[in-house]
């Protein structure tokens, strides 16, 4: 088994990093972790997972997932809710809800920026985990063969989700 590295995060919410993730130093106050999975062969670049906390707030569960769908693009002009694949799982006893979606990622560069990103053949993965002190939020971009590449890592990410 490989070695792991643990993590406690604000308002109680540990998990567990899967080997080959890098731990960076989080870029603003809302963001409580922000980890590298790095590229897999022939991607230009690297995957991003980032943790969101806003002391309780942070809007509903069906808000944010709408908005991350909405965050991307299918290259046939669908709907991203056509293609969209969502779950809700019980990991230590925490609700998670997840959704899956590929296509063209368009979500703002920077909140309420009028510049938007514009990357194809990219992944979002993201979830709410609802604790006692309310809400964390996970999301996952990058391109879609580093995000297929990390899928059993991100799984037992999940799965490694704890509240204490």
């Amino acid at each position: 088994m490989p070695t792991m590295l643990m993590m406690l995060l604000a308002a109680g919410l540990t998990f567990t990093t899967p080997q080959g993730w890098q731990q960076g130093k989080p870029a603003s106050s809302m963001r409580v972790a922000e980890l590298t999975l790095p590229r897999a062969a022939g991607d230009a670049e690297d995957a991003q997972l980032i943790i969101y906390y806003f002391g309780g707030s942070g809007g509903s569960v069906e808000a944010n997932i709408d908005r991350w769908v909405g965050q991307m693009q299918q290259p046939d002009g669908r709907a991203s809710s056509a293609v969209a694949r969502k779950e809700t799982r019980t990991v230590n006893g925490l609700t998670v809800s997840l959704v899956d979606v590929p296509g063209t990622y368009t979500a703002e560069m920077a909140p309420g920026s009028s510049e938007h990103h514009n990357k194809p053949r990219f992944r979002l993965r993201a979830g709410v985990v609802q604790t006692p002190n309310g809400p964390y939020f996970i999301k996952l971009t990058g391109p879609e063969q580093t995000v297929a590449k990390w899928e059993q890592a991100f799984n037992q990410f999940i799965s490694s989700l704890k509240f204490q």
